[in-house]
């Protein structure tokens, strides 16, 4: 908004500038931001922030991340990985050696059942496979290695 719009400047010359003579305008005069939450602002907390305060859950101690680290892929995005060539390659001959796909060079630790994979074999190396996965990689004529 341009100066000339402001309030400020309609304001000029006036004495209050709006905030009226008696009650005047004050820096802060309930505290800033969001003191007196649970004091003499409480009815604002409670009506539009309910359980703004307070505790929920059990707290974690000294919680590492990599204990927890497992990125997911889906079955139907692994082909995704192979590169284009070679993916259609191997389509193409439909036989010689299985495509080895080592998921932890690709970030992945686990894969998931989602999706189908074409009938053809593949050597699937993840941390984690879930049991879906495993059994539509098999029927497919594939291999799962689990790998540490």
């Amino acid at each position: 908004m341009p100066t000339r719009l402001t309030k400020t400047r309609k304001h000029r010359g006036h004495v209050s500038a709006g905030h009226g003579r008696v009650g005047k305008h004050r820096k802060h005069p309930g505290g800033r931001g969001l003191a007196g939450g649970q004091h003499h602002h409480r009815t604002n907390m409670d009506k539009y922030h309910p359980g703004y305060f307070g505790k929920v859950g059990m707290r974690y101690f000294h919680k590492m991340g990599n204990p927890f680290w497992k990125p997911v892929i889906n079955l139907d995005k692994l082909w995704s990985l192979i590169p284009a060539e070679k993916r259609d390659a191997y389509l193409a001959k439909k036989g010689g050696n299985a495509p080895v796909l080592n998921l932890l060079d690709y970030g992945y630790a686990k894969v998931l059942g989602k999706g189908r994979l074409p009938a053809v074999p593949i050597v699937v190396r993840a941390r984690y496979v879930s049991a879906e996965a495993e059994k539509k990689i098999k029927e497919a004529g594939g291999v799962v290695q689990l790998v540490a």
